[in-house]
Parts: structure tokens; C-alpha cells; sequence
């Protein structure tokens, strides 16, 4: 074999192994962004600007099952006072759980009880002076919540424009970052 045949295949061996290094790195990206995308589709950092709650970052799992005391992020329902307090496009809120399917909200004298222990105070009117609907009492239905804050001027479902957070509404179960 001649010096210059023993070359060029040397040569050709290192263009050969740097195409394959080009093309793994290439594969690998490829596979990291697929699974980003897919991490990216149940999760979600939210910010949140409401007083309601003492967190100013919340990591969202969306589909995640809900329980008693979890943070949820749901999309309010659609009201004239939701939207005179909140603009047309109220982003999502972030609320504590206090009821789950299956127990017994009720009220008395404004003040809000889930299975007989109090958990929010409802005001009379809103921070703009509109009078505030008392929100639903009963058992709570299948696939609901009953959300509250411990800020005195939350809005959650102590109000009948917020009433229960049901299903289709929830965004994910938050859990604070900072």
C-alpha cells in the first residue's frame, strides 16, 4: 500500500466519524426536543400577580389528580363582574381547595364551612362596590371543587360568580416555587 493510499483513507476515516458525530448530535437534539415538547405539554410555570395568594411563581401540572389543600389553576367562568373587576380576558386564577366531591359546604352569617370547619368570609360588595352573590352550598358534585383563599378580598367560590370549579375549567394542580 502506498503512503498516499494509507492517507486518504485516514482522511476519509475522519470525515466518516465526524459525519457520524454530526448526525448523533443531530439525532440527539432531535430526541431532546421531542421530549421537551412532550414535558412542556403537561407542565407550565405560571406567575401570578393576585395578592389571593403569598406564591409569585406556581409549577402547573396539567391532568394531575387534585386533592384537599392543593392549589389548582382553573379559568374563571365568564360574568359581567368577573369581567368589570377583571377585563373581558381575566387570566387564569390560582386557588386553594377547600372542597372536594362529596362534601358539605355550607353558610352562615356570610362565613363559609366545608364538612363543619370554617374556611372564608364572603364580603358584602366587591372592591368596586358591586353587592356580591353568595356562591353555592351543598354537597360538592362529582368532578368539582370548592376553592377558597386566605386573602380577605379573594375571589373564589365563596361568590356565585365563581361557584364551583368544575373539571373542563381546570387548568392543572399548582405547587408553589417561590
Amino acid at each position: 500500500m502506498q503512503p498516499a493510499d494509507r492517507l486518504t483513507r485516514s482522511a476519509s476515516a475522519r470525515l466518516l466519524a465526524r459525519r457520524l458525530v454530526l448526525w448523533g448530535g443531530l439525532g440527539a437534539g432531535a430526541l431532546a426536543l421531542s421530549s421537551l415538547a412532550a414535558f412542556a405539554q403537561g407542565h407550565a410555570l405560571m406567575i401570578n400577580v393576585s395578592p389571593s395568594l403569598p406564591y409569585w411563581a406556581v409549577w402547573v401540572t396539567r391532568g394531575a389528580p387534585v386533592h384537599r389543600g392543593d392549589i389548582i389553576l382553573f379559568d374563571p367562568p365568564a360574568s359581567p363582574l368577573l369581567s368589570k373587576h377583571f377585563g373581558a380576558e381575566p387570566k387564569p386564577f390560582g386557588k386553594r381547595v377547600s372542597g372536594v366531591p362529596g362534601d358539605l359546604v355550607t353558610e352562615q352569617n356570610r362565613i363559609y364551612f366545608v364538612n363543619g370547619q370554617a374556611v372564608a368570609q364572603a364580603k358584602l360588595k366587591s372592591r368596586l362596590g358591586e353587592p356580591l352573590a353568595l356562591g353555592p352550598t351543598g354537597r360538592v358534585p362529582q368532578g368539582c371543587y370548592f376553592v377558597t383563599t386566605e386573602h380577605k378580598d379573594g375571589f373564589d367560590s365563596r361568590y356565585a360568580a365563581i361557584g364551583w370549579i368544575c373539571g373542563p375549567r381546570i387548568l392543572g394542580v399548582g405547587r408553589p416555587i417561590l
